[in-house]
Formats: structure tokens, C-alpha cells, sequence
């Protein structure tokens, strides 16, 4: 149907859920906008679970915080030369078929690109768009190497290894799969009965129960939706990396020889659960001879990159995209297209393959908002890691502090706990979809957990007996830091099995607005230590025995001032963000017989545990 143009734009038809049918004979229901005059035009795709007539969140600005319609989104486009192809998956809303959560997208992308190509209005080269799942589409499709695709803009999502991150990570489960799950269900529920059942889930206190016991099929917060149950607890009881975890729409590292080969921008923010996701990605397709590849990493939490804050932490108004790298997102996204798929010089292909935004150099004050005024700025360069990264080790000595200096021969081994049944809370971090049970961002790690929705009177992590932190002394320079980082530890156990998670703080002196200081979390890691030789063969550890183990952590940037310290915690667990190790060696997702175990860190000479540090300035 005809749509009126406004301001002198063109106007726009709109077919309405028009019919791709799959290679199973499945119909996949799309929506196209397209100029009202002579084409055929370049086309860019969108492939949603969430809806593709409903608004998308993160389709706003940092002038207009007003989430945009997909009809609004699609339209500037369709002013800008563009016809826009807006679809449903598998199974949702007006598609038809069974949805299983990830594993359909590629070769429905294929089949969907194949269609648009031969449309009478379609040039024959077609870009991708899409946040989070629309992002793990776009990846799963270009595994594929389909017809006519010409670029790609990865927001925030497309599975470089979802068993090493964004499922699973270092062989824990992220339950942030769990909320995911019941929320959508819950929105998608059709049969009054099912949605009432799925309603009137207390969530919060399905979590409250989880550790120590756990669900089961059938009595989880999402049994009256059993497919919803049944992908859940297949991820979550799937442990070992096999052919499960390979499949192209939850695995592109598998796929990088063979991937389309179309320029390719990878955005992600440093709170956001796929910023490993996009670096690695981007370390994956950036080779030479290959179409250009840019990596854009912000402060950001998931689809948030127009704002100049995550959790009780600001960033400065440099921080956004608005304003900085573009104009606005839209902007963004579109120069990239009209440069690669309509091929208008616009001076794109000139700008830094990697820009990142280094956190730090604020006021440390506190804002009118009540936020840390952290501050930060871009740093633009033409790899990543960062050229001119020095690697450095700080060695975790038996005095709790952290130094460049290796430890002493006679040190004695650290011990910490962890109780399956008290575990050790989430305080904000790399995460989306967790609320309402657990919130990303940067957060004081000394005033209490942020989990289900508050703030409970716990105190700060550090006194906790059942985590052991390390910290320098206070800088005499400010340091800066960008890249990943690794945590190479000495382990032993008084049990088969155990987790390591670790995470690395920016911790502020005492001042006026924070008399007792601030510990902002910056970048996390952890491994279930059953896999610590392999992803495909866990080996339980024998009781007592010393290993060395590797944890691999969240790549992060931020200059630490002079007086501030770095912080590095660790401990046995951290939910409600995994789900917690019963350290009995039992098979992933049973908790039949949970026990604590009592864990050693050995920092001695001989067996020596440090932190590897990617650091770009200033001494320590």
C-alpha cells in the first residue's frame, strides 16, 4: 500500500507479510518498504523473534529517547534510496514453523536472501541490520555465503563461540537464558491458559530457590511452555563442546574460512555480554585480502550506545555514538551502507578499523544523576589488539596485593570457599536480558548486591569470606589499559570439580562525594575447572591435586588515575549471572549433591599466578 511521504521525501509502498518460503516448505512472514517510483532498489534486511511490526528499544536517539517504530525505522531508510525487508523467525508471531531459540537462522537467512534477490525491486545486493538475536541472524546467514549479500552492520551479537560466551562461558551456564526464556515465552504465550500460567511466575523467587537445589523439566518458571523448556534445558545440561555447540547459527568461529566475504562493521560495549563476541569476530574476518572490517566497542550495555552511562557510572558526553562517531546511530549504519552497497564514496573505507572508548579521566565526582563521573575518550587505531600493547603480569602475592614483582619461594597457599547454597552475588557487569533479577552496568562493588531488582543489606563483596581480593598499591602515574585480559592462576581442590570467577576493579580513593571510596567493576572472566584442559573432554580434578588453569576474561579499556588502585577479585561463584557449580562433578544442570568446597590458590615462586595485563601507558 501507498505511504505519503513527508517533508518533501519520497513516498513509500509497503507489502505486508509477504511469504518467503524456506527450503521445508515453511512460510516466513515479511514485511517490505520500498520507494514509491522506478527501482530496482538496494535492499537491507532485518530478521527479528521480537516482532517486526512492533518498536524496537534500542531504535532511539540520544536527541529522541523515544524508541523508533520498525515502520519509522524502515522509512528513513526507504528516504535514503533503500527498499527494507523486515521478517519474522521461525515460528514467531506472524511466521509459521516450530522456533527453536538460535539454530533455524542460517539457513532461513540463506533462503530469505535468495528470495530478495530475485524480486523484481531488489538490484541484487543486499545489506543486514539487527540488535542482539537480529545480530546472531545476520552472523548465522553469512555462514552460509548467501546470494546478493553485500554488508553487514553486527550490533551488539552474532556468535563468534555461544558455548564460550553468550550461552555458556568457560563451561558455566549464563541464566541470563533463563530470563530470557520466561520473558519471551510470556510474550509470545497465544493460549490464555499458558500466558496465565507463565503470568503469575514469581521469577525472583524461582531464582531465590535455584542454588543448592535447582529445577527440573516440568517445574521451572517456564513449564507451561514446554519448547521454551525444553531449548533451556538443553543448553543448559549440554556441557561438552560436540557438534551441538558448532552449528553455524551459535558458531561463526567454525565458519570464518568459508564466511561471506562483504565488509562488516562488529559493535558491542564494554558492559555488554557479546563485546568477546565482537572482538573476536573481528580477529576472525579482519585478514588480509578479505573486504574491510570494522570493530566499534563503547561503554555501553546491551543496544544502549546513545547513552553516556551504564549502571551508577558516567561516562561523559563523549561516550555516545550521537554526536562522536556519527551524527546518530542511523547515521552510522547508513554511511556504512551507502559506501559499500551503493558504493558513494563517503570516506567510510578511510576511517580506523577499531575504535574503542578508553574509560576514566573523570572528576571521580558525583553527578547531579548521582552517577561516578568516570569520564573516558576514543582511541582510533588499526588493529586490535591495540599495535604497541605491552603484556605485563601482576603476580597475586600471599599479602593480598598485586605487584610486578614475583612472589617470594616459601609463600603459602590462599584458601577461599564456595557454598552452593550462599553464592556469591552479581553486582552488575557484561550482561542483557537478566531483569528482573539482575541488572548490567558498572557498579559500586563496595554498597551491596544488585540482584532481583534491589539492593539486599549485604555488605561489600570484599568482606565476604568466600572471595579473595588482591589490589596494587595506589598508582604514583596513571595507567591505562585495552585489549583482553587472562587470569593464570595454580588451583587445587578438596573435591572433583569447582568454579573460578574473577573480576577486575578500578578502585577509587576515598573523597568527599564517595568517603569510602569506589570499586567499579570493569571486565570478568571464569572457568568451571572440570574443563580446564578441554572443552570437549571435562576430567574431574582429584582432591588435593595442584593445576595450572588459564581464565579467560572480558577484554576492557580504562585509564586508571594516579591514586587509584586495581582491584582483582575472585570467587567460587557469581548468580544470579551463571548458574552455580554444585562442586560435585555431577553432569551439567543436576544439582543432586551439592557441597562447598574449600579451594587453594597457590602464589609462590614455582607456582606463580598472575594477571596478564594489556597495557598501553604508564608504569606500574
Amino acid at each position: 500500500m501507498p505511504g505519503a511521504g513527508k517533508g518533501g521525501e519520497p513516498s513509500m509502498l509497503l507489502d505486508r507479510d509477504l511469504i518467503v518460503r524456506a527450503r521445508d516448505g515453511i512460510g516466513l512472514a515479511t514485511d517490505v518498504y520500498r520507494p514509491d517510483g522506478s527501482g530496482p532498489f538496494p535492499v537491507i534486511l532485518e530478521r527479528t523473534p521480537y516482532d517486526k511490526s512492533a518498536p524496537s528499544r534500542s531504535e532511539r536517539t540520544a536527541a529522541v529517547a523515544t524508541p523508533r517504530s520498525r515502520a519509522e525505522v524502515a522509512a528513513y531508510f526507504v528516504a535514503h534510496g533503500y527498499a527494507v525487508a523486515l521478517q519474522d523467525c521461525r515460528g514467531r508471531y506472524r511466521s509459521e514453523g516450530r522456533f527453536t531459540k538460535y539454530l533455524s537462522e542460517a539457513e532461513d537467512g540463506f533462503d530469505t536472501l535468495a528470495w530478495l534477490v530475485g524480486q523484481p525491486w531488489c538490484n541484487g545486493r543486499v545489506a543486514t541490520m539487527g540488535l542482539s538475536y537480529g545480530a546472531h541472524t545476520q552472523m548465522a546467514l553469512g555462514c552460509l555465503d548467501p546470494p546478493g549479500l553485500a554488508a553487514q552492520f553486527i550490533d551488539c551479537g552474532g556468535f563468534s563461540n555461544a558455548y564460550r560466551s553468550g550461552i555458556r562461558h568457560g563451561g558455566a551456564f549464563d541464566l541470563k537464558q533463563a530470563t530470557w526464556a520466561w520473558r519471551n515465552a510470556l510474550a509470545d504465550a497465544r493460549d490464555p491458559e499458558t500466558r496465565k500460567a507463565l503470568a503469575t511466575q514469581d521469577i525472583a523467587a524461582w531464582f531465590a530457590r535455584l542454588p543448592g537445589r535447582g529445577w527440573r523439566r516440568g517445574q521451572s518458571p517456564v513449564s507451561a511452555a514446554p519448547d521454551y523448556e525444553d531449548y533451556l534445558f538443553e543448553q543448559w545440561s549440554h556441557g561438552g563442546f560436540d557438534e551441538f555447540w558448532q552449528q553455524p547459527g551459535i558458531y561463526a568461529a567454525g565458519y570464518y574460512d568459508r564466511y561471506a566475504d562483504v565488509p562488516l562493521v562488529h559493535l558491542s560495549g564494554w558492559y555488554d555480554p557479546y563485546a568477546r563476541t565482537a572482538m573476536e569476530n573481528y580477529q576472525g574476518l579482519a585478514r588480509p585480502g578479505r573486504r574491510p572490517t570494522q570493530l566499534i566497542l563503547g561503554p555501553w550495555t546491551h543496544g544502549d550506545r546513545s547513552l553516556s552511562h551504564a549502571g551508577e557510572v558516567d561516562f561523559g558526553p563523549t561516550a555516545s555514538v550521537d554526536g562522536n562517531l556519527a551524527e546518530d546511530f542511523f547515521e552510522l549504519r547508513r554511511r556504512w551502507f551507502d559506501r559499500w552497497v551503493r558504493r558513494i564514496d563517503n570516506g567510510v573505507d578511510r576511517e580506523s578499523a577499531v575504535r574503542v572508548f578508553v574509560m576514566g579521566g573523570g572528576s571521580g565526582r558525583q553527578t547531579a544523576a548521582g552517577r561516578l563521573d568516570h569520564g573516558g575518550s576514543w582511541r582510533h587505531a588499526s588493529d586490535w589488539p591495540l599495535p604497541g600493547t605491552q603484556w605485563t603480569r601482576l603476580y597475586l602475592h600471599a599479602d593480598r596485593s598485586l605487584a610486578t614483582a614475583r612472589p617470594s619461594e616459601s609463600a603459602a597457599p590462599l584458601t577461599f570457599t564456595a557454598d552452593p547454597f550462599d553464592p556469591v552475588p552479581t553486582i552488575g557487569g557484561a550482561m542483557s536480558s537478566g531483569e528482573p533479577v539482575m541488572r548490567a552496568g558498572a557498579y559500586d562493588q563496595r554498597t551491596g548486591p544488585l540482584v532481583f531488582g534491589a539492593r539486599p543489606p549485604y555488605g561489600p563483596l570484599s568482606d565476604r569470606p568466600d572471595v579473595l581480593c588482591f589490589a596494587t598499591t595506589p598508582l604514583v602515574e596513571d595507567l591505562e589499559i585495552a585489549g583482553p585480559l587472562e587470569l593464570h592462576l595454580w588451583v587445587a581442590s578438596d573435591g572433583p570439580d569447582a568454579d573460578i570467577h574473577a573480576k577486575l576493579i578500578d578502585l577509587y580513593p576515598a573523597s568527599p562525594d564517595y568517603p569510602q571510596g569506589f570499586a567499579m567493576n570493569l571486565s570478568e572472566g571464569l572457568l568451571r575447572l572440570r574443563y580446564r584442559n578441554s572443552w570437549e573432554e571435562p576430567v574431574p580434578m582429584r582432591p588435593g591435586e595442584v593445576y595450572p588453569v588459564t581464565v579467560a576474561m572480558f577484554p576492557t579499556a580504562n585509564l586508571f588515575r594516579r591514586g587509584h588502585r586495581l582491584r582483582l577479585d575472585f570467587a567460587g561463584s557469581n548468580f544470579p549471572h551463571f548458574d552455580v557449580n554444585p562442586n560435585s562433578g555431577e553432569p551439567e544442570g543436576s544439582n543432586e549433591r551439592p557441597r562447598t568446597a574449600t579451594n587453594r590458590v597457590f602464589v609462590d615462586r614455582r607456582r606463580a599466578s598472575y594477571l596478564l595485563l594489556p597495557v598501553m601507558a604508564g608504569p606500574l
